[in-house]
């Protein structure tokens, strides 16, 4: 079994990588970008609509 990951792309430096839902703060929370730290909220990083929903039914 896949386990599902999120697509992040920060707005600030367009680092992208992906995580587990389950590691992420609520979509609503702050969130920080681990390599310029920009913070911002966590729905702000997901990279298309579909890593948003992921984010809202997972996280």
């Amino acid at each position: 079994m896949d386990e599902t990951t999120v697509q992040l792309l920060c707005p600030e430096c367009a680092k992208d990588w992906q995580v587990s839902p389950g590691e992420l703060p609520n979509s609503t929370e702050m969130f920080h970008c681990p390599n310029c730290h920009a913070s911002r909220r966590t729905a702000e990083f997901t990279r298309t609509d579909r890593d948003l929903q992921t984010l809202k039914q997972l996280g």
